[in-house]
C-alpha cells in the first residue's frame, strides 16, 4: 500500500515546438491551460465518509450543539467510523490518501501540547488527608485536558477527511448546499421556537441558567452557528457566482439566517454579522485583476458601488426584518449596552482575572480545558464563583496553552487567510465564491470570539473547520477549463521572387 498526498497533481508544462517550413519559421507557444487534475475514483467507503461528514454537520447542531457527554460519545464514535472507512478506502485503492494542507500542522501541535501538559512534570501539591496521591501533571485539571484532547482529535479527523474526500466539483457543491439549506431551516426553527416557547429547547427542556435559542442551550452559540452558515450564500452573491434565477433564493436564505442571528439578542453576534458583510465587500472589491484584463476602470468602479449598495441593503434589510418580527427590544438592548457605564457587562473582570492567570503561567499555560478550575484560585472577589470560560477565546488560548498555544493559534489564522486569499482567485466562479464565503464565515466567528466562546461548542468548531477546509482546499474541486492554444510567427512569410524573362 502506498501513500498518496491529495494535492492537485499537475502535468508538466509543455515545451515549445519549432517547425520549419518554406513559409518561414513558426513557433507554437506552450499550451496555456489550467493544471490537469488527477481524479481518484470514488469508492463505496469514500461515499459513506462524505455522507457521514454531512450528517455530522447536521446532527451535531441538533444534539444541543454536542456539548453533553452522551452526544460527545456518539460524535467520537462517528469519527471512529470515519477512520475505519478511510482504511477500507485505502485498501480498495491500494493507497492511503492524506492531505498536505498546512492548517493541520497547528492542530497537531495543539494535540502535542496537551500531551505534554499531561506529563508528571509539575510540583506535587500537598495531599493532606487524601488516600490517593495528587496529580503531578502540568495541567491543573488533567481530566478536562484528556477530554479536550479527545474532542480535538475527533475534530481533526473530520477536518482531514473533509480535505481528502471533498475531491470533486460535485461534492463541493453538495457540501455547500447542505450547509446552506440546513442553516436556512435551522433559522426557521430557531425563530419559530423563540416565538412559541422561548424558554424551552425543543418545547420540552427548560433551562434555569441560560437562554436557549433553537437547539442550542446558549443563544450566543446559535448566533455563532448562523455566522458560519451565513457566509457561504453571501460569498456566492458578492462574488457573482450564481445564476440569475438562484440569486433571490440565496439572498432570501441569507436574510432569514441574519434575522435569526439578530433575534438571539447577542451583541457579539450583531457586531460580527456587520463585520462579516463589510469583510465580504473588502474581499471582493480588492481582488487581483490579472484575469480580468477586459474590465476597465469604470466597470470596476460600478462593480464596487454595486457591492457596497448590496452590503448596505443587507444591513438595512436585516434590521428591518427584526423590527417587522417584533424584535425592537433587541435593538434597544444593544443601544443601551453601548451607552452604559460597563459595555462589557461584567466581562472586564473575567478578562482581568484571566490576565493574572496568563502572567503566572506564561509558557505552557495551565492545561487545555482547565480554565474553570484555575479561575477560582485567581479570582479577586470571593473565589466561589465558577466560570467555565473566559468569554474571550484569545485570552483563554493564552491561559490554557501559554505562548506555545498562542503561536500555534496565530499560525493557523495566518495560514487560513493566506491560503484562502489565493483560492479566491480561481478561474472557477463557484469555487471562488465558496472560498470568499467560507473566509467571511470564519472571520465573523473570529470577531465574535473577542466577546464569547462559540468555538467551544463542538458543532460550531466542526463547521468552522469545514469552512476552513472549503476556503483552502486544492484545485481538485474546481471545474476543468478547456485548453487554449496560441500560435505566432517569428517573421513574416517571404514574398515569392519573380524572375522576368
Amino acid at each position: 500500500m502506498t501513500t498518496s498526498f491529495s494535492n492537485a497533481e499537475t502535468s508538466p508544462p509543455g515545451v515549445a515546438n519549432i517547425e520549419v517550413s518554406d513559409r518561414g519559421t513558426e513557433v507554437s507557444s506552450p499550451q496555456v491551460a489550467e493544471p490537469t487534475v488527477s481524479r481518484v475514483p470514488h469508492t463505496l467507503a469514500s461515499r459513506f465518509i462524505f455522507l457521514n461528514l454531512c450528517v455530522a454537520i447536521v446532527l451535531s447542531a441538533l444534539a444541543f450543539g454536542t456539548v453533553h457527554y452522551w452526544s460527545l460519545v456518539l460524535f467520537s464514535l462517528s469519527a471512529l467510523g470515519t477512520l475505519v472507512l478511510w482504511v477500507i478506502d485505502a485498501w480498495s485503492l491500494g493507497k492511503l490518501r492524506i492531505s498536505r494542507n498546512a492548517l493541520q500542522i497547528p492542530l497537531l501541535g495543539v494535540l502535542a501540547l496537551g500531551l505534554i501538559q499531561l506529563l508528571p512534570l509539575g510540583n506535587s501539591p500537598v495531599s493532606g488527608g487524601l488516600t490517593v496521591p495528587a496529580s503531578r501533571a502540568l495541567s491543573f485539571d488533567p481530566y478536562s485536558t484528556r477530554m479536550a484532547l479527545v474532542q480535538l482529535a475527533t475534530l481533526l479527523l473530520y477536518f482531514a477527511a473533509t480535505l481528502v474526500f471533498t475531491d470533486s466539483p460535485h461534492r463541493l457543491k453538495l457540501l455547500v448546499r447542505t450547509i446552506t439549506i440546513f442553516g436556512f431551516f435551522l433559522a426557521i426553527f430557531g425563530l419559530t421556537q423563540s416565538f412559541v416557547s422561548p424558554n424551552r429547547v425543543y418545547w420540552v427542556r427548560e433551562l434555569a441558567q441560560s437562554t436557549a435559542f433553537g437547539p442550542f442551550i446558549n443563544r450566543h452559540h446559535f448566533a455563532g452557528y448562523m455566522e458560519l452558515t451565513l457566509g457561504l450564500p453571501l460569498g456566492l452573491l458578492f462574488a457573482g457566482s450564481l445564476e440569475k434565477e438562484k440569486r433571490f433564493i440565496y439572498l432570501f436564505a441569507a436574510l432569514l439566517m441574519g434575522v435569526a442571528l439578530i433575534m438571539t439578542n447577542s451583541r457579539g453576534g450583531i457586531i460580527s454579522v456587520v463585520a462579516e458583510i463589510l469583510f465580504l465587500v473588502a474581499l471582493t472589491m480588492f481582488r487581483k485583476r490579472k484575469r480580468r484584463g477586459t474590465e476597465d476602470k469604470a466597470q470596476r468602479v460600478r462593480n464596487a458601488a454595486l457591492r457596497s449598495a448590496l452590503a448596505l441593503a443587507l444591513i438595512v434589510g436585516l434590521f428591518a426584518g427584526v423590527v417587522l418580527l417584533g424584535g425592537e427590544s433587541v435593538l434597544t438592548r444593544f443601544v443601551g449596552t453601548v451607552n452604559s457605564d460597563d459595555p462589557t457587562t461584567g466581562r472586564a473582570h473575567f478578562w482581568s482575572v484571566t490576565t493574572d492567570i496568563i502572567k503566572a503561567h506564561p509558557f505552557l499555560g495551565t492545561g487545555l480545558g482547565a480554565f474553570a478550575v484555575v479561575y477560582t484560585r485567581y479570582d479577586s472577589r470571593n473565589g466561589l464563583y465558577r466560570l467555565e470560560q473566559a468569554h474571550n477565546d484569545y485570552l483563554q488560548v493564552l491561559s490554557d496553552g501559554g505562548i506555545v498555544g498562542a503561536v500555534l493559534g496565530l499560525f493557523f489564522i495566518v495560514m487560513l487567510f493566506r491560503m484562502g486569499f489565493a483560492r479566491r482567485e480561481s478561474r472557477d466562479g463557484f469555487r471562488s465564491g465558496v472560498a470568499i464565503g467560507a473566509l467571511a464565515g470564519c472571520f465573523a466567528v473570529l470577531v465574535h470570539s473577542f466577546f464569547d466562546f462559540t468555538l467551544h461548542t463542538t458543532s460550531n468548531a466542526l463547521l468552522f473547520l469545514v469552512l476552513a477546509a472549503l476556503a483552502t482546499m486544492n484545485g481538485r474541486v474546481e471545474q476543468p477549463t478547456a485548453p487554449r492554444r496560441r500560435r505566432r510567427s517569428s517573421r513574416p512569410s517571404p514574398e515569392p521572387i519573380k524572375i522576368q524573362p
